[in-house]
């Protein structure tokens, strides 16, 4: 392991010497190794650095459903589906609306390069937000891990113009290593009400290996997950704690989820647009 993509390795027990050279028996054991050092060296720092912010937005997303708020998530490309797994989730907020731009949710579109594309088209975003369901009081989770794209920092700026409250959750390295793709200079971090910062060296990346040209190995997916479901969790918590019984949904695998989640829905029916 080299450069920056070594200190989270190294902070839980791995470090370049594991797998060092690539000649070793069992060399795709030790990278294995060294992927889940490298990731739960993430996940102890958003989780130790990170704290405040995930309070404070799950105590946002609390004041929201008590105020008769909506919540969405919008994340674009493989950003999408840490946005998508909160979305209709056993064990989640049933109040978690996926919001779509057509083109760029998951690597569905063909070719898979026009969701990249479409990332950095000026104006996109007001487009969808002019035609959502989002108003004023409700609150966004926009997830991108560069930040650096027209489409997030358009989704922000637009959406808070509108009275909704973003939750941003970005790499802020990408703000000081690489440039800003939309039109303002700016990035997604500059436009939030609250940002989560995933720590994600840039280039997603966590691992290189004599005799692999390409650093591999992403872990983003794995920390904009753990960190969307921290805040989650803490927001149910808050709840609980005002008397308010967290809206949440049960798996429809285990006996009595179904109706569950059915009265859940009933309940929750004006602010929940995925069954509509």
């Amino acid at each position: 392991m080299s450069d920056s993509r070594s200190g989270a390795a190294d902070q839980a027990g791995g470090g370049p010497a594991d797998g060092a050279g690539g000649h070793a028996a069992g060399a795709g054991s030790k990278l294995s190794d060294r992927f889940f050092d490298a990731a739960i060296g993430l996940l102890q720092q958003v989780r130790d650095q990170d704290a405040p912010e995930i309070a404070a937005a799950g105590a946002l997303l609390a004041d929201t459903v008590a105020d008769g708020g909506r919540l969405f998530a919008f994340g674009a490309g493989h950003s999408s589906l840490a946005a998508q797994d909160v979305v209709y989730r056993a064990g989640g907020l049933a109040l978690m609306n996926l919001l779509t731009v057509p083109g760029v949710v998951g690597v569905d579109v063909m070719p898979a390069t026009l969701g990249s594309a479409l990332e950095r088209v000026d104006g996109l975003a007001t487009v969808v937000l002019e035609t959502s369901p989002l108003r004023a009081g409700d609150v966004l989770f926009v997830i991108s891990l560069s930040g650096r794209n027209a489409l997030p920092v358009e989704m922000a700026m637009s959406a808070r113009a509108r009275g909704v409250k973003v939750i941003g959750v970005t790499s802020v390295a990408y703000a000081t290593e690489t440039g800003s793709r939309h039109s303002s200079g700016t990035y997604l971090k500059d436009h939030c009400d609250i940002v989560l910062d995933s720590r994600i060296p840039v280039g997603d990346a966590e691992l290189t290996h004599d005799g692999i040209e390409a650093p591999f190995a992403p872990a983003s997916t794995v920390v904009t997950s753990a960190l969307l479901q921290s805040v989650l969790a803490t927001a149910a918590g808050a709840l609980a704690e005002r008397g308010i019984e967290p809206p949440l949904l049960r798996s429809g695998n285990v006996d009595g989820g179904h109706e569950w989640n059915r009265r859940v829905m009933a309940e929750y029916r004006d602010r929940i647009f995925y069954q509509r």
